[in-house]
């Protein structure tokens, strides 16, 4: 997300905008036209694309949605397709969202509020001094959920998927269905922690080498070699290793090493 709200900024920030279409029932009679995007952020998976005027358009992708950016004029910058949301385009470029899940435009002064029910934002630059014991903290709150489930909780820490849920658990050889009960203060730090570090790692390598280069232990390789000991990656639902997972927004898909994440490491 953080990359998306990157690019969303720099291809539409310095021109007004010249097309503004909200293909949404909450903000079909919205106007952005004339406006012109000072910035577009990201807290956790909620895109903030902030407007010269005062407003914030606020999307958030879901499990299916996307941004992708077009130059003005061309075929791919037409956006007449279905799945379209959301075309924002300047005289130079154009800017599609395509099956966004959430859409709203709220004024710039009450993000904190849209926010509020969050946890601390895994990016934020004062995370490690000031947002890992507030994850802690909020961690603590729910000692029923596993931690599979405990890291994809927005309002405990905001912006860890399912791609770095799982990476992270490898990497701190833990098992994804621990419950939260069972780890101590230390372990649960080092688990954020680990998480924050792998997304922040994974953007510096995106920026540079594109996407297709950020590496994962895990995810995705369902069947192939753990790298760590050979045996084949398993998949399985948050909701624990038995729980066939579907992808949808209530049961999310886990990849796991039975052997290097075992129960009662």
């Amino acid at each position: 997300m953080r990359l998306t709200a990157e690019r969303l900024g720099l291809a539409l920030a310095a021109l007004p905008l010249e097309r503004a279409e909200l293909r949404w029932p909450s903000c079909a009679t919205v106007n952005l036209v004339g406006a012109t995007v000072t910035e577009s952020t990201s807290y956790g998976k909620h895109l903030l694309t902030r407007l010269d005027d005062g407003r914030t358009l606020h999307t958030h992708l879901r499990m299916d949605g996307s941004w992708r950016i077009a130059r003005t004029g061309t075929p791919s910058a037409r956006a007449g397709q279905p799945q379209v949301r959301a075309v924002l385009g300047t005289a130079r470029w154009t800017a599609i969202g395509e099956l966004l899940g959430m859409m709203d435009v709220i004024p710039t002064s009450q993000e904190k509020r849209l926010l509020a029910g969050l946890g601390p934002e895994v990016l934020a630059p004062d995370f490690e001094q000031v947002g890992l014991p507030e994850a802690v903290r909020r961690l603590r709150a729910h000692p029923d959920l596993c931690l599979a489930q405990a890291l994809l909780e927005q309002r405990i820490v905001a912006g860890i998927g399912t791609i770095w849920m799982a990476e992270s658990l490898f990497t701190e050889r833990l098992y994804p269905w621990l419950r939260v009960a069972e780890v101590d203060d230390n372990t649960a730090a080092s688990l954020i922690w680990r998480a924050a570090e792998l997304i922040r790692g994974s953007i510096e390598v995106a920026r540079t080498d594109g996407l297709g280069a950020v590496s994962r232990h895990m995810h995705g390789r369902h069947r192939r070699p753990c790298p760590r000991c050979g045996r084949p990656v398993q998949v399985a639902s948050q909701w624990g290793p038995s729980v066939p997972p579907d992808q949808g927004a209530q049961n999310r898909i886990v990849f796991w090493c039975p052997a290097c994440q075992a129960a009662g490491r």
